[in-house]
């Protein structure tokens, strides 16, 4: 397994993005989203989404294939003054544990690194995640919000101050 972590560029590499969205939703929120939500999330949707949202994305490949990526930037709002956030950071279940998640969070902390704190959402129910980003220092902040994905989940914000 030979992983190379850069920046997105082509086609091939947008439609595999589009690919590890859809796929890394079906595995990662089993359980935790709605089925009919996720029965309803097709790859012809998360190709639109991807080719709608290139800029500031990071991509794991192991040979040709996009395996993981990670969307990163500025905090969505005001609420959090001088705050990167991490949009999204997905990879396929068969690549868990072998430290790309890891290497992905580090382009995109390296790319915000003009930011003292870091952002990120997590569904609360979503534990492996929730252990992944303790791991790399982010700590809830007590802020959540209710999304209606099918039916009601629960995120909770994290943010890894530097």
């Amino acid at each position: 397994m030979n992983i190379v972590i850069k920046k997105i560029e082509s086609d091939d590499e947008i439609k595999g993005k589009a690919y590890v969205h859809w796929k890394s939703w079906k595995e990662a929120y089993r359980g935790i989203v709605d089925q009919r939500y996720l029965d309803s999330l097709t790859l012809d949707k998360c190709e639109k989404i991807a080719y709608h949202w290139t800029d500031n994305i990071i991509i794991a490949k192991d040979g040709d294939s996009v395996v993981g990526f990670v969307g990163y930037g500025k905090y969505r709002n005001d609420e959090l003054e001088n705050t990167g956030e991490i949009f999204a950071i997905y990879i396929l279940s068969q690549y868990y544990g072998k430290n790309v998640g890891r290497r992905l969070m580090q382009a995109a902390l390296s790319e915000l690194a003009d930011y003292p704190k870091i952002a990120v959402w997590v569904l609360k129910e979503n534990k492996r995640a929730i252990n992944f980003y303790e791991r790399l220092g982010f700590r809830f902040d007590g802020k959540e919000e209710t999304l209606e994905l099918g039916s009601p989940v629960v995120e909770a914000r994290m943010v890894l101050k530097r």
